[in-house]
């Protein structure tokens, strides 16, 4: 095995450490809320709304997993369905009020757990790592990724 390789097995072995953590605390920090769902919240915040196809591309997860989701949120009042004024037969998600609210809080708790776990980090190395955060969010949401996420 090459350095490369047990590099690489490394970050396989942390980022799947990374997500299974992330999952168990998203329904530590709000019950209605899975790693998933809070995933989609944020997305309809930062997007203004979209489709629930637009989310499963975006994403590359399954439809149905998709469905199911917003099923949820629907069902508890944190994500509506909004006709698109250019096309009224495709319906727009939006997250409601509520939806906002606990998007809110569950964001401020997360960034509380990350400055809490990250505190005695060197201002340079929280740059680099934010920076490797970036480069590899940006080279692409393949297979490796969506086995992360997918709830």
């Amino acid at each position: 095995m090459t350095a490369a390789d047990v590099a690489i097995e490394t970050i396989h072995h942390e980022m799947t450490a990374f997500a299974r953590r992330a999952r168990a605390s998203a329904g530590r920090l709000h019950p209605e809320l899975s790693l998933v769902s809070y995933t989609l919240l944020g997305h309809l915040e930062e997007s203004g709304g979209c489709r629930a196809t637009d989310l499963a591309a975006h994403y590359a997860l399954d439809k149905s997993t998709v469905s199911r989701q917003v099923s949820a949120l629907e069902a508890a009042e944190l994500v509506e369905r909004r006709s698109d004024p250019q096309d009224q037969r495709v319906q727009v998600l939006h997250l409601t009020p509520a939806g906002r609210e606990i998007l809110a809080q569950v964001t401020a708790s997360r960034r509380v757990a990350f400055r809490e776990r990250l505190a005695g980090w060197p201002e340079d190395d929280l740059r680099q790592f934010a920076g490797y955060l970036r480069r590899y969010n940006a080279s692409g949401g393949g297979p490796a990724v969506t086995a992360l996420t997918n709830d």
